[in-house]
Formats: C-alpha cells, sequence, structure tokens
C-alpha cells in the first residue's frame, strides 16, 4: 500500500546489462521517466560479472551487437572474431556512454521485492538501499545467466586456501603461479579458465562430474579489409539474423546459407566433408550443419560422434581422452567453444578427477577428499553454473494480485506467455526470461524490449493503465513450448535447459525452441485484436 511519500515514476528496469541498456534507451523514446537500478558498479551485465580468465564470447561479435543504431555498428571497431570480457564491457560502457544512460541507472542498489498495489495499480518497489518508488511498469532485465550456483560442500567454510567464483571474479587478477589449484566444473566457463589457469599453476586438478562437447572457437584478430566489408553487409547481416533461427548465422566470417538437409540424406563421406569444413571454421554457428541434428537420434549420432573423435585424436592419453567423452546426445547440453582446452590434459602438471570414479567428500583445512585420499590445495575455482533464466528473479520477492509470490508460483509451475510476462502479474515484464527463444541475446533483447515498449505505447493510445496475461493464451503458450521442447532431443540428457542442474526445479522447457520466426509468428499474434492480453 502506497504511504503517498514514494517516487512515482513510469518505469523500472532492474539490471543494466544489454537487456536493462536498451529498456532505457526505449522507454526515453516513449517519453516514459524511467529508473534502472543495477547491484554491480558498472553496467555490462554478464561480462561486468564474468570477468574471469579466458572468459569470452561464442557468438561472432559482429552478429552479437546492437543492431539499433546504423552509426553505432560502423564505428564500433571489434579486435578479434570473439571478442574477450574486457572488449565486450568496453563496448557495454560505450553504449552507455554515447547515449547517456547512466543518469537513469543507480549502481551497487539490489531491488529486494516488487509488489503490485492493486488500488493505486502501481509496482511497489523497494532496495537495499531503503528507496521505494510506485512505478506504472516494472521491467526485469536480470539476465538469462546472471544467478550463480552457490558452491555447498562439506567442510568448505574450515578451508584456509583462497576461493573463487568464476562469474563473480574479483577485479585484481589472482597470482595463481606455482600454485596447486582445483577447478571444480567443466561446463563452458570451466573450460574457458582451465585453458588459461593451466598455464600458470604448479599443478592443476580438474573435477569433472559432466564432460562437455568441446569445440575449437578458431578466433582471430579482425583484419581491416574484412572489417570493412561486414559493415558493408550490415544491412543483409541483420536481415538474415532476424530471419534465421537462432540469430548467428556466419560460417566462415561470411554470409552463407541455413542448412537444408538431414544428416541421413547424405553419405557418409559427404556427410564427413561437411563436419570437418565446419570443424575448421571454428565457432558455434557453423556446427549446425543439417537440419535434424536435434531432431532424430541416428542423425545426432553422427556428429556426436565426429566430435568425439576429434577428442580422441587431441589427447593423447586414451584413458584420460575416454573420460572426456560424453555419452549424451550432443547439442542437449550447451556447446563449448574453446581454445587448446583438450591440449591442457597432455601437460604432466594437470590431473583430471572424474567424480563419478571418485566423488568429492569434503573439504579440509589444507585441501579437498574425493575417493580415499586428501588432496592438497592453494586454491579452488568453482565453475558451477547458473540457476538460469528463473533464478535472478527468484531472487528478488516478486508479488502480483493477491499478494501471490512469482517464486510459489514457479516452484510449482514454470508459467509465461511470450516468454515476457505472466497471468496475474499485470505490467511486469521480463527479457531473456523463461519460455523465451533460444536465440542470440542482445538481438532477442532489442526485439523484446521493442515489443514491450510498443505495447505501453498502444496502452496508453487506449488510455488504459494496465495489461497483464490472459490466462487461457498463456497456458496454450506453454504447452506449445512444452511440445515443441519434447518434440527435440533436449530431454534425452540432464540439461540448463530443462532446469535439471536446480535440485527441486520442475522439469519442463525452459527455452522456446521452435525458432525465431515463429517466435515472432506468437508475438504477432497475440497483438492482434488484443488476442493475447487483458487490458483495464
Amino acid at each position: 500500500m502506497s504511504t503517498g511519500t514514494e517516487q512515482q515514476i513510469d518505469m523500472v528496469v532492474v539490471g543494466a546489462g544489454f537487456a536493462g541498456l536498451y529498456m532505457i534507451y526505449r522507454a526515453r523514446q516513449r517519453g516514459l521517466s524511467v529508473r534502472c537500478f543495477e547491484m554491480g558498479e558498472g553496467v555490462g551485465g554478464t561480462w561486468y560479472w564474468n570477468r574471469y580468465p579466458g572468459a569470452r564470447v561464442d557468438i561472432e561479435c559482429v552478429e552479437y551487437s546492437y543492431s539499433f543504431s546504423r552509426e553505432l555498428e560502423q564505428e564500433w571497431d571489434w579486435s578479434e572474431r570473439y571478442a574477450g570480457q574486457p572488449e565486450i564491457e568496453r563496448y557495454a560502457n560505450h553504449v552507455a556512454d554515447r547515449f547517456d544512460l547512466r543518469r537513469d541507472i543507480r549502481f551497487k542498489t539490489r531491488v529486494t521485492e516488487a509488489v503490485f498495489d492493486e488500488i493505486s495499480q502501481r509496482w511497489r518497489v523497494c532496495t537495499d538501499s531503503g528507496e521505494t518508488l510506485l512505478a506504472r511498469f516494472c521491467i526485469m532485465a536480470t539476465g538469462l545467466i546472471s544467478a550463480p550456483i552457490e558452491p555447498r560442500f562439506e567442510g568448505l567454510e574450515g578451508f584456509a586456501g583462497e576461493q573463487y567464483l568464476t562469474s563473480r571474479w574479483p577485479a585484481d587478477e589472482p597470482n595463481f603461479e606455482g600454485k596447486r589449484v582445483a577447478v571444480i566444473g567443466t561446463g563452458s566457463s570451466g573450460i574457458q579458465v582451465i585453458s588459461e589457469v593451466a598455464q600458470r599453476v604448479g599443478e592443476l586438478f580438474v573435477l569433472q562430474r559432466t564432460p562437455s562437447y568441446p569445440i575449437p572457437l578458431r578466433n582471430k584478430p579482425v583484419e581491416a579489409g574484412h572489417a570493412r566489408k561486414m559493415k558493408a553487409q550490415y544491412e543483409e547481416l541483420r536481415r538474415r539474423q532476424f530471419n534465421s533461427f537462432s540469430g548467428f548465422t556466419l560460417v566462415h566470417s561470411d554470409l552463407a546459407p541455413p542448412p537444408s538437409q538431414s544428416a541421413l540424406e547424405v553419405s557418409e563421406a559427404e556427410r564427413l566433408a561437411e563436419y570437418e569444413n565446419r570443424w575448421a571454421s571454428g565457432g558455434l554457428s557453423p556446427y549446425y550443419a543439417f537440419t535434424d541434428s536435434l531432431l532424430d537420434m541416428e542423425s545426432n549420432r553422427t556428429l556426436a560422434e565426429f566430435a568425439r573423435q576429434k577428442i580422441r585424436e587431441r589427447v593423447d592419453d586414451p584413458a584420460i581422452a575416454k573420460r572426456l567423452c560424453p555419452d549424451y546426445p550432443i547439442l542437449t547440453r550447451r556447446l563449448s567453444p574453446e581454445t587448446n582446452y583438450l591440449e591442457v590434459f597432455n601437460q604432466s602438471n594437470v590431473h583430471l578427477i572424474d567424480l563419478h570414479d571418485e566423488g568429492i567428500r569434503h573439504f579440509t583445512q589444507n585441501g579437498i577428499v574425493v575417493g580415499e585420499r586428501e588432496i592438497a590445495l592453494d586454491a579452488v575455482i568453482f565453475a558451477t553454473g547458473f540457476d538460469v533464466m528463473t533464478g535472478a528473479m527468484d531472487r528478488i520477492d516478486i508479488r502480483g494480485r493477491a499478494g501471490e509470490s512469482l517464486k510459489t508460483r514457479w516452484r510449482e509451475e514454470l508459467t509465461s506467455h511470450l516468454g515476457m510476462m505472466t497471468h496475474g502479474f499485470p505490467n511486469l515484464f521480463w527479457v531473456n526470461g523463461p519460455h523465451s527463444p533460444f536465440y542470440n541475446p542482445i538481438l532477442l533483447a532489442e526485439f523484446q524490449c521493442d515489443f514491450i515498449a510498443d505495447l505501453i505505447a498502444d496502452l496508453s493510445d487506449r488510455r488504459e493503465d494496465v495489461i497483464e496475461a490472459k490466462a487461457e493464451e498463456e497456458r496454450l503458450y506453454v504447452q506449445l513450448t512444452n511440445d515443441i521442447g519434447n518434440s527435440t532431443l533436449y530431454p534425452e540428457s540432464d540439461n540448463y535447459y530443462m532446469g535439471d542442474n536446480i535440485p527441486g526445479k520442475p522439469r519442463a522447457t525452459l527455452f522456446w525452441f521452435g525458432g525465431f520466426p515463429f517466435y515472432r509468428k506468437q508475438c504477432r499474434l497475440a497483438r492482434e485484436d488484443w488476442k493475447g492480453f487483458e487490458v483495464g
């Protein structure tokens, strides 16, 4: 309930990553007053927090960038095909400065609760600094992978060595020279940090529960001539991105058509040649060579076995190579683009510990006990992943009509309409949140922020105050999302796409896997005659 003393504002945005920055920009364009709250001391979101050694984007930078400003596209020069964390953070800061976005951001401020007041029809938003605002609209730009899973191991509080979390890496780079270091976790972050830290330590112990499919990044500097060529092609590139399945389209850093054949429609020789060609090109986008790699198990096996053979070729010890080879369908867990990761295991100072053979029992003051042995350590690095999509919002007390808790709702069932809102929580939107497309995050943020801004403008034109998802339309969207997910191979492995990495999280499809064009159609249909929404 409002006391009448809280500041009134049109929109609160939570998070100053790439989505939050663009939402500020669009709110201003619509003439809305806006306030953004950011926990960190700077902009960039994921690229502010994840500053561990080796942190690097896995979509080519000419595509992993804003498309809303032609001038921005032309003036910014990327130094590498796949930029590292410092360069992407500089890009985020450049955007914030160029469009004067900082004046609407409160840094080092965490939103603790957002409660919908049914009398005033405003969101009462409270922060840990004691500030309270009443906002017409509340936008959760809290990030796809921004809620780290905190390490919980018996005895960890008594460990006397250094402790680091990849997702909260210190600004002052730790010194690992000559030290005995363990890395727990071999997902994308773990693979990147292992590749770098292995070159510095005295001994490195890699504790692996589930191996990843590592694929070569083939990173390289951007040549001036190539940069000019890509800038001249931006209009066509963006058209292809927005009409593509996942929002990244480049093959060999050039424009190329999407795959059109099943892996089983070509001969083995043709299939292997295509895999080899794409393997040589590097990165994520070339790896989707055929149309049915995520739909047909036999097609998937051809790709998985190709990737496993590459592991065997790069690792000298066959026993270690075997432990590094995944046994689940490829692509059903996140692929891990890397540089010389597998070669690390050819070093005499690097030791792979398979946690299926030797489980973690507990930490001691001087190290960690795995199986029946204690390993002395100077430092441990936790690359233990994230509570994807819902995690950051779950850490805020969000309450809609009749005081219903969003966290409680989602504990029972993940609900969402168009991956942006849910029934019972009027004027609350999220970006890159649950049931959003598996798509280029920056371009998806642009699309969803544009959609939200247009809905708000339409609402104003109708002289209405409140919009929320229709319960039945939301149910149909969730059902369609799950039906699409269940038609793929994602349910065939344990993965964060299905919420499996969080104990107790209901198993369901977290992402829209129907491709961006089909998603865009759902959004268009929902706006026709306000089919998907209740307004008042």
